[in-house]
């Protein structure tokens, strides 16, 4: 078994999707599905349902997957250890970003840093709230980066950043006339929202209760998995969402988009460590320069 086979297998089955791993990894499709065959062949455990064209993690693979990313987690750590006697000049940062963090705010911090260290090699995996924290938990993030904070005991957080959450809707929408929106009038709306897991739709979720709303209680048409599909979406029609203002921002002034005149709070951008993994030194510049 090689640490190659493990990443790839850890691609496939996070995705469950061989095409979409291979293009992460830059890799072949043939390439990838012959790891994956020469990995179950060798210890004669299949990890992967075939069903039609599609492919499903097993029983197998589950419980594979959480030592497959242990290992790799492991193998990483050795690689920094060695890193960090060359000190800043060398190295790795493993870096999960919620979207809207990932798409607007990080990537003007991640060029300078860049500038600052360029031997420092930097990458990137964009996800949602909840998948964020779990990589930083399992080992596969040296840090992450999410909207609001997260209930997770073995991580820290620390607020970098604040950010304004805007409600949105189309001009032809009724909401447009800046008419002051009250809890009646949200639950009569439809929605347009992103996925359960967002920092984006929990930070409203939050407001909403804060109002006496209970999530269920939206009439929500469609929950998508990015801010430029709920964008776009909300442009399109009679549909109203809540997004960052950064999303949002050219699209207020073009008067394609119009803010609703709902007050929602702040919220904070904050970074995720482990606490029982000490930080590289690489790690530890980068956490400096985010804030």
């Amino acid at each position: 078994m090689t640490l190659e086979q493990l990443r790839i297998f850890v691609a496939v089955a996070e995705r469950e999707h061989l095409t979409q791993a291979a293009a992460v990894l830059a890799l072949t499709p043939s390439a990838v599905s012959a790891a994956l065959r020469a990995l179950e062949e060798r210890y004669d455990t299949p990890l992967f349902d075939r069903v039609g064209r599609r492919i499903e993690l097993n029983d197998a693979g589950r419980l594979f997957l959480a030592e497959a990313r242990a290992t790799l987690a492991a193998a990483r750590n050795a690689e920094l250890a060695l890193a960090e006697l060359a000190g800043l000049q060398r190295g790795a940062v493993a870096l999960h970003a919620s979207q809207t963090i990932a798409s607007y705010w990080l990537p003007p911090l991640l060029l300078a840093f860049h500038r600052q260290y360029p031997q420092i090699a930097l990458s990137l995996t964009i996800g949602n709230t909840s998948s964020v924290a779990q990589a930083v938990r399992d080992g596969a993030a040296d840090l992450g980066l999410v909207e609001d904070g997260v209930d997770a005991p073995e991580l820290t957080a620390t607020v970098v950043a604040h950010d304004q959450l805007v409600a949105v809707v189309a001009p032809s929408h009724p909401w447009a006339d800046g008419r002051a929106v009250d809890a009646a009038a949200l639950l009569a709306a439809d929605w347009i929202l992103r996925e359960p897991g967002s920092g984006t739709r929990s930070a409203f979720e939050t407001q909403l209760a804060a109002l006496g709303i209970a999530p269920g209680q939206l009439k929500v048409a469609l929950a998508l998995p990015s801010n430029e599909a709920v964008r776009s979406a909300a442009m399109a029609g009679a549909y109203a969402t809540v997004v960052s203002e950064l999303v949002v921002a050219p699209h207020l002034q073009a008067g394609l988009l119009c803010k609703v005149n709902l007050a929602l709070p702040p919220r904070p951008f904050s970074l995720l460590l482990h606490r029982q993994r000490p930080p590289s030194r690489a790690v530890q510049a980068l956490a400096r320069l985010l804030g």
